[in-house]
């Protein structure tokens, strides 16, 4: 149980959060199967373990951990489209007559109805913790669209859910290409990954891997006025990731000294590995996410919250 992406979100009042009370809630939504012409469900699935009796709410310590499944059918838009075109050459070749926007929108509808029972399904799933004392909820998911879902969903078992992405009070792209051109703040480590675009309109994008950020080349880059807006960092000894101009953390890695910890903590049993696995995650961005924040030059309060 090691998240891949970050997506953070700030409480904005104080929310109990009680395993019992958030077990029931996620109960009156469970994930489900596509009915025969339903295009999508989405619910809530036990993080761990399978069967009826497993929990939905995993409690570690101070933290708890959820997951959501998404179910959908594919329907790929080219075989509507075709079928469509198909249906309205017919109809005007044995009708005589023009097919027009609103039937040919019906046919459309129709078409997909029946094409549903056989489409494919694509079962997709999405962890969030959530630290109450921290005030925080953490989306394992590089994407807004996908995290939203969850959150959404989250607020309509729960009734209200005050929740709003951590923002920054510097620009994250003027923090890091601070740190490429001079030095990064303490604790973290530009690594050798990074992208520069020009800040102009139409301007360039420049993509470097495994490349020395501090080189004559990228300086001079940044000497034209590019600004940094994704970058390879490490922090500490514990992780590396990959930081964007949205406060996205992408490609999280943490390093083999947490992993073996966590296997020692664990034991030989695989749900005393997830337990171990997900606690020391947890503790170490009780650690790291206040340091990037505070990297990142604080975290941004709005008015009136």
């Amino acid at each position: 149980m090691w998240f891949k992406n970050l997506l953070t979100y700030r409480l904005t009042q104080e929310v109990p959060f009680e395993p019992e009370a958030l077990e029931a809630a996620l109960a009156s939504k469970p994930a489900r199967p596509c009915a025969s012409q339903e295009l999508t469900t989405y619910g809530f699935v036990a993080p761990f373990g399978k069967g009826e009796d497993a929990p939905l709410v995993h409690v570690s310590g101070d933290f708890l951990l959820i997951a959501a499944r998404k179910e959908e059918r594919i329907l790929p838009s080219s075989v509507v489209n075709d079928a469509v075109k198909e249906k309205i050459e017919e109809i005007e070749t044995e009708q005589m007559r023009k097919v027009y926007k609103k039937e040919r929108d019906q046919i459309k509808d129709e078409i997909i109805q029946a094409f549903l029972p056989r489409a494919f399904i694509r079962r997709s799933m999405i962890f969030a913790a959530i630290a109450p004392r921290l005030g925080l909820i953490l989306v394992n998911s590089a994407s807004a669209k996908r995290a939203e879902d969850l959150l959404s969903t989250l607020r309509e078992v729960l009734g209200s859910l005050p929740v709003r992405p951590v923002t920054v009070k510097t620009a994250p792209s003027a923090t890091m290409t601070e740190w490429v051109s001079q030095a990064a703040a303490q604790d973290f480590y530009v690594l050798d990954e990074c992208e520069l675009r020009d800040t102009h309109e139409d301007g360039g994008i420049v993509r470097c891997k495994r490349q020395d950020l501090k080189s004559d080349e990228i300086q001079l880059h940044l000497g034209t006025g590019k600004v940094v807006t994704q970058l390879a960092l490490a922090w500490q000894d514990k992780l590396s990731f990959v930081l964007d101009d949205k406060t996205v953390i992408k490609r999280l890695k943490f390093e083999e000294l947490l992993q073996e910890q966590a296997e020692q903590d664990g034991g030989e049993e695989a749900q005393q590995q997830f337990d171990a696995s997900f606690l020391l995650m947890m503790m170490t961005f009780t650690e790291f996410l206040p340091a990037l924040f505070e990297a990142l030059g604080g975290e941004e309060i709005p008015q009136g919250v």
